[in-house]
């Protein structure tokens, strides 16, 4: 009864994430598993359009094997650059503090069948703007995607 009362109040968490976007805005539902790829790898938005990713960890690996974030980057950022320089931030959950300055938004290190959240408004300068899972070598295998704002 307890396990169905846990698995009940999960899902009503889950469900409360799909309707926080904004009428002119959307919900992206992302997941990433042990095949360390991203179900969705393009994301299509305008100018200042209100934006919700959600990304649930569908692994069945332990977080410190194959856990899974989401970056996005600022214009012009190199997606394999800040990959290579999050190797050495386990410490911060591969997320460089150092280059905080290059994210648009985040959702933190996810482990197995965890969900995360990120909120935000699209850039407002057309573009191609990257994204990726800066866990030690998902982007360097084709975690990534990029959003589009046109």
């Amino acid at each position: 009864m307890k396990s169905k009362q846990i698995a009940l109040t999960s899902l009503l968490a889950f469900c409360a994430t799909l309707s926080v976007a904004a009428p002119d805005g959307k919900t992206i539902m992302i997941s990433g598993g042990d095949s360390m790829k991203y179900t969705v790898t393009k994301i299509e938005a305008s100018p200042g359009q209100k934006i919700v990713v959600v990304l649930k960890n569908d692994g069945n690996m332990p977080k410190e094997a194959m856990g899974h974030n989401w970056i996005l980057l600022k214009a012009g950022e190199d997606a394999q650059a800040y990959a290579n320089a999050a190797v050495t931030a386990k410490a911060e959950n591969y997320q460089p503090k150092s280059l905080a300055s290059k994210v648009i938004a985040s959702i933190g290190l996810l482990g197995p069948k965890e969900s995360g959240k990120a909120s935000f408004t699209a850039p407002t300068a057309p573009g191609t703007y990257a994204y990726l899972c800066s866990f030690p070598a998902h982007c360097q295998v084709g975690m990534k995607g990029v959003l589009v704002v046109k």
